[in-house]
């Protein structure tokens, strides 16, 4: 039995025809670049996550780069980070002229808020949580930071679109937060593709002109320093299309995590993500499921000789891990963190006897 880590080709084929009319019908009104289908598609994702603005670009990215860029932050300014993360967090940071912060993850893989409040100085400028494997972390307490410390929060929720923190929507907790569209997300695009939350009438302005050149759209003039990150309309009609049916994939996504809980949970030499409704803080959407596990990687080697695609994040680096990056700083928990995380297949691909084969093969490794 083979189970990828994810089916590339499922994207399309489970629903060829419908996207190939989708495809027909924008090509033949020629409907390539800021389109209707992109804004009626960023008015359907502010409404699902309760938020006033979305404003769709070309990446997620390109959407941290842009908020930042909006919101002010640059040279002489830190920011904080979790090095849990892609790079590309920190690399937006960096590329708008600010410092990249990183500080530790905590228990749950997500920002932990004792070391945010150990790393803040006079030129911390914001906090940037990752809203990581669609889980959204204790915005409570990093609220609580911010609000003490005079910090802005702009959240790094390409992983979390759906994912809520006591009712309250990831990439809503601050002045904006990002999507993802990648491929293999939660909801994925063919290509690249990312979107900007923000309840800010002065962030929503201010992204959609650095979007497009820094045009204003009523009169074509350029008023500031911008660039070309738009949402293909193609994508926007694609992804719009899929999007009717998202609340039954995160319902299937969190059906197959309460399965592997179900089979994995008296494996002790594993440490398994919480299950769907583990707490009543977390709604959780499950775009990874990623474990701590003793042996990793020769549990890794064994599922693959069986068939089974694993996966462990960033290469098995945390960011700060990357030397050439300029980073000198000791975080042992992540590093602790990143000699034991292994991502196991989950996605809407698999049926519930995938899973199982996985899980029946786990438990033969532990024996």
């Amino acid at each position: 039995m083979r189970v990828p880590f994810f089916d590339y080709k499922h994207l399309f084929s489970s629903d060829k025809n419908k996207f190939l009319k989708a495809f027909e019908e924008i090509c033949n009104r020629g409907a390539f670049i800021m389109q209707d289908d992109l804004s009626e598609f960023e008015q359907e994702i502010a409404n699902f996550c309760g938020c006033n603005y979305a404003v769709g670009v070309g990446n997620a990215t390109d959407a941290l780069e842009i908020l930042i860029q909006a919101a002010g932050i640059g040279k002489g300014d830190e920011v904080i980070f979790c090095s849990h993360t892609m790079v590309a967090t920190a690399s937006a940071i960096y590329i708008n002229g600010a410092k990249p912060i990183p500080v530790e993850a905590g228990s749950d893989h997500l920002i932990d808020p004792v070391s945010i409040e150990q790393a803040i100085n006079s030129n911390t400028m914001c906090i940037m949580p990752t809203q990581l494997n669609g889980r959204t972390a204790n915005m409570d307490e990093i609220c609580r930071i911010a609000d003490e410390y005079d910090l802005l929060i702009i959240e790094d929720s390409a992983q979390a679109l759906g994912s809520k923190y006591k009712g309250k929507n990831a990439g809503t907790f601050g002045i904006g937060g990002c999507i993802s569209f990648y491929p293999a997300k939660l909801l994925g695009c063919f290509g690249d593709g990312g979107m900007i939350l923000t309840n800010s009438e002065d962030i929503n302005d201010k992204v959609r002109l650095i979007r497009d050149h820094g045009r204003d759209p009523k009169t074509g003039e350029v008023v500031l320093w911008g660039r070309n990150s738009r949402l293909d309309n193609l994508q926007a009609a694609l992804l719009r299309y899929q999007f009717k049916n998202y609340k039954q994939t995160i319902a299937r996504r969190r059906q197959l995590a309460a399965l592997y809980h179900e089979n994995l949970m008296n494996v002790m030499a594993i440490i398994l993500p919480p299950p769907p409704n583990g707490d009543s803080d977390h709604f959780d959407v499950y775009q990874n499921y990623e474990i701590e596990a003793e042996r990793r990687d020769e549990l890794k080697t064994y599922l693959f000789e069986n068939g089974i695609g694993t996966l462990i994040q960033w290469g098995g680096k945390a960011v700060h891990q990357s030397s050439k990056l300029g980073f000198n700083v000791s975080l042992p928990y992540t590093e602790k963190l990143f000699d034991r995380m292994l991502m196991l297949p989950l996605n809407t691909s698999l049926s519930d006897d995938d899973v199982l084969y996985v899980c029946e093969k786990v438990k033969e490794f532990y024996k």
